[in-house]
Parts: C-alpha cells; sequence; structure tokens
C-alpha cells in the first residue's frame, strides 16, 4: 500500500461538502506515483462518476489525442481534478467546495511531486494565476516553487466552442520543450487569494 493509495481510500469516504451524499464514486485521480507532469481539471462528470475514473467521457478522449500528439499516453501522465465528487448537473465548483477537496490536491501534488503541472480550464487555473482570464494567459507557464505550472483550456471547452480546439492543441504541443527548459526558468512570486475572492471570468 502507498500513501496515494492510502488518500485514495480516504477520498472515497470523505464526507466534508455536500457532493458526497450525490456520488455514485469519488474520482481521486490516476497516474503514475513519480509522473513528470501532472493534468488538474476541474470536476468529474457523469462517466467518471460511473466508473471513479477521471478523463472518461469525451473529454477524456480528446486529452488522451492531445496526449498522443506529444507521444504521451494516460500511463505516462497524472490527471485529478480539483474536485474529486460530480456536482449536479456538471454545474462549476462552489468555493466551498474547492476548500473542502483542496488539502486531498495539495498531497497528491505533494505525493507525486511533478516537474510540471497543467491546469485544464479556469477553476483549476485560477489557484495558481489568480484574477486573471484564461483567454488571456493559456499556455504562457509561470515557474513557482521548482514547479512549472502551464494554463490551458479544458478540453471540454474545445468540444463546445471549435474555436478554442487550435489553441489546446497548440498550446499542448509546448509541453515537451517548457519541461526540458523547466530547470532555466525564472521563479515567479504566488499571492494566494481565498477561492471566494477570485475572479475566474
Amino acid at each position: 500500500m502507498s500513501e496515494l493509495t492510502d488518500l485514495y481510500a480516504e477520498i472515497a469516504v470523505c464526507q466534508r461538502c455536500a457532493l458526497s451524499s450525490g456520488r455514485r464514486n469519488a474520482v481521486p485521480g490516476e497516474g503514475p506515483e513519480n509522473a513528470d507532469i501532472m493534468f488538474i481539471g476541474e470536476a468529474p462528470g457523469f462517466h467518471e462518476d460511473r466508473q471513479g475514473r477521471p478523463f472518461v467521457g469525451a473529454a477524456g478522449h480528446f486529452l488522451n489525442e492531445l496526449l498522443a500528439s506529444i507521444g504521451l499516453g494516460r500511463e505516462d501522465v497524472y490527471i485529478c481534478n480539483v474536485l474529486k465528487c460530480r456536482p449536479p448537473n456538471n454545474q462549476d465548483p462552489k468555493a466551498e467546495e474547492i476548500e473542502a477537496c483542496r488539502p486531498f490536491l495539495d498531497r497528491q501534488i505533494e505525493l507525486v511531486a511533478p516537474k510540471m503541472i497543467v491546469t485544464l480550464g479556469r477553476f483549476s487555473m485560477a489557484r495558481w494565476f489568480p484574477n486573471v482570464r484564461i483567454s488571456r494567459i493559456h499556455g504562457q507557464p509561470k515557474k513557482i516553487g521548482g514547479v512549472l505550472y502551464l494554463p490551458m483550456f479544458h478540453p471540454a471547452a474545445a468540444l463546445h466552442q471549435p474555436r478554442y480546439r487550435v489553441d489546446i492543441e497548440q498550446d499542448m504541443l509546448k509541453i515537451p520543450q517548457l519541461l526540458a527548459q523547466a530547470a532555466q526558468l525564472v521563479e515567479d512570486e504566488l499571492e494566494e487569494k481565498p477561492a471566494a475572492q477570485l475572479n475566474l471570468f
């Protein structure tokens, strides 16, 4: 049993917020415990709730295509979400739900210790890129605490609004070079703000 496995067991029975009452399965995350790259999405959807795995619906299939475009598969990266349970009707994550799940995400980042974290969508992005619009900063990396953070549109955005597809495809193609150059990038200061104060739009 690894520490991540223990964490998954804790997440499976979590009742820190109201989302626990409506889930079929919690969706902790999956991937190698020593992955160089961690992808953090927003929240599980219908298929994820059914299977207990992240990114297994249409957005997940697109993510698989994006990974293949840079020579990677799901088995090469760690994938999780800000929320570990599906919100009703796939509604946007609430500030109190994000805060309830935050210790789990903190622990995942600590245990996996990735070199790069790719945020997928604005709710994942907001923690490390507060008070900015994703349309303005997607694809622009920031290094904090020795970790490189890259904000990207959520794969679902490209499925719902095709104009985002080129952006997310091009941002994904930057990942190998950015990872190779991560050691040379300058550190950025991070000023964290409570989730309730973040301007996500």
